[in-house]
């Protein structure tokens, strides 16, 4: 079957990814801090990848008329309500992006960068040039090449507008890789400096039961759903999904201490 196909073409990228050597050097708060102010980058284009989802398999404008395949939409209507709006630890609304922002505080981690950006793009937002605007507002936040190239990447994805391809890297490159590594070192540094770290630790409980019992196997359907019988399609979803992982491993590697 082409995602059995896909799923070895990206095989090696996430063994890399899994056993890479940063999750070991991550032994200290301040370390947790250093990844969290990088990493929330990454959980804020997440956003957008699902969002330009939305978009290209629901109608989003006005007047409304029924788009696509009612399976598609119905798959990532349910994504983005359970990414967009959670319930918190205190069952608050929140998405989970605000909730890392919350964890990020919580621990002490420094999101004056990750706000200034938001606030660029909020203001500069005008409906036109997304490439640019992103492009500049990641130019006028202090953080690494790394990290620009990695959300760049994935706005150069979401600007092919080609929706199997934005699927890919949703699906396949994004964070089903983190919570499970990641949440055993913060219960191992919260235990040890009487921190605490409640908020990420649900953040990351979350993400596991979510992303494994509903939307991973939803984001698999919607990849089968978009490539159907094309095998250039699929040839595009795994180049995608691969460069994705490249990316990721690139970030991964520029917060090696």
């Amino acid at each position: 079957m082409p995602i059995q196909k896909l799923e070895q073409e990206i095989a090696p990228y996430r063994e890399q990814l899994i056993h890479h050597e940063l999750y070991k050097s991550i032994d200290s708060i301040e370390r947790v801090r250093a990844f969290m102010e990088t990493h929330v980058f990454a959980v804020w284009d997440f956003m957008s990848l699902l969002k330009a989802l939305q978009i290209g398999l629901t109608k989003t404008t006005l007047p409304w008329t029924p788009k696509g395949n009612p399976v598609s939409r119905r798959l990532i209507n349910e994504i983005v309500f359970g990414e967009e709006s959670d319930l918190n630890e205190l069952g608050e609304p929140m998405s989970h992006f605000e909730m890392y922002l919350e964890a990020m505080d919580q621990l002490g981690a420094n999101t004056t960068e990750i706000r200034k950006f938001i606030r660029l793009i909020d203001e500069g937002n005008d409906g036109r040039d997304m490439i640019h605007l992103v492009s500049r507002s990641l130019n006028s936040v202090n953080i690494s090449k790394e990290t620009r190239d990695f959300v760049n990447f994935t706005f150069e994805q979401i600007n092919t507008n080609q929706l199997h391809i934005v699927a890919a890297v949703f699906t396949f490159g994004r964070e089903d890789l983190i919570p499970d590594m990641f949440i055993e070192i913060v219960k191992n540094i919260e235990t040890n400096s009487n921190l605490n770290l409640s908020k990420l630790n649900y953040y990351l409980e979350r993400h596991i039961e979510v992303d494994s019992g509903e939307h991973g196997p939803m984001a698999l359907k919607m990849i089968h759903e978009l490539c159907g019988d094309d095998a250039t399609k699929w040839n595009n979803a795994t180049e995608a999904s691969v460069q994705a992982l490249k990316f990721r491993n690139s970030l991964w590697n520029s917060l090696l201490v």
